[in-house]
């Protein structure tokens, strides 16, 4: 198990860090392509716990959404037209299920929308690669110092219903490497940046991203899936590696753009 994670991490690092250092059209093709496989893999894990959803809707309307954030397209005209669409797919059918229509407007605005926030992130100017690269490794370091020092001294469970593993002392070393890291960032490549700043980034990573994990649980714990799929060998699927930037990626993109 431990071989194909290396490997994974092997190819899909040193892409994902030249995607980001391009910007423009790849990495916001990236973050839609990406959005787009999170919000199948969300359908499917849906599908498998016998919870009622519109698949390609909800995948068209979810890559629609990213697309706007990826190329600055028309949000509001998206949004309107995605759920026009998923009412009158619905009416369409034989089945009249509001509970589908609103499980498929959510998935693409919760696996599509949000995490797509990372482009956004990246068209900020003049630093919005260093950000990008803050967040991303970041979440890295939160999640692996999480797991590490939950498995080793992790006590009182944080989540015991949504997430039986996860640890308060897990989540209070992720934070604390989350804010770490940011500030290791701000000295090597945000100079002009306040330290104060960084920490406050940290910060909101450290919580975002860690209640963006325990709110992927949420959806598979709901539909009795482990891993929302297995196109990542040893890593599982996309929507698992990329969860975390769920709540992350838009609160990383808003404290940046409103200060």
């Amino acid at each position: 198990m431990l071989l194909p994670r290396i490997m994974t991490a092997l190819v899909g690092i040193p892409l994902l860090v030249w995607l980001v250092h391009a910007g423009g059209v790849a990495f916001g093709v990236f973050t839609t392509g990406i959005s787009a496989l999170c919000c199948y893999e969300y359908a499917l894990i849906l599908r498998l716990g016998g919870r009622p959803v519109l698949p390609i809707t909800t995948i068209l309307f979810g890559c629609a959404m990213a697309a706007c954030a990826a190329f600055d397209g028309p949000v509001g005209l998206v949004l309107t037209a995605g759920i026009a669409l998923v009412t009158l797919v619905e009416m369409a059918s034989g089945v009249h299920s509001m509970d589908r229509a609103a499980l498929s407007v959510f998935g693409g605005l919760f696996a599509g929308w949000m995490p797509a926030h990372l482009a956004l992130i990246r068209d900020l100017r003049p630093h919005g690669e260093a950000f990008v690269f803050m967040t991303l490794v970041s979440v890295w370091c939160m999640d692996t110092s999480a797991y590490a020092v939950g498995r080793l001294v992790g006590r009182r469970p944080l989540a015991d219903v949504l997430s039986p593993k996860k640890t308060w002392e897990g989540a209070a070393a992720g934070f604390v490497a989350a804010v770490a890291v940011c500030l290791l960032v701000q000295r090597s490549m945000l100079q002009d940046a306040s330290p104060l700043h960084a920490a406050l980034i940290g910060a909101v990573i450290g919580v975002t991203g860690q209640l963006s994990d325990l709110a992927e649980s949420m959806v598979k714990r709901d539909a009795g899936v482990k891993d929302s799929g297995a196109l990542l060998p040893g890593h599982g699927g996309v929507f698992d590696r990329f969860d975390s930037y769920i709540f992350c990626a838009p609160a990383v993109y808003y404290v940046l753009s409103l200060r």
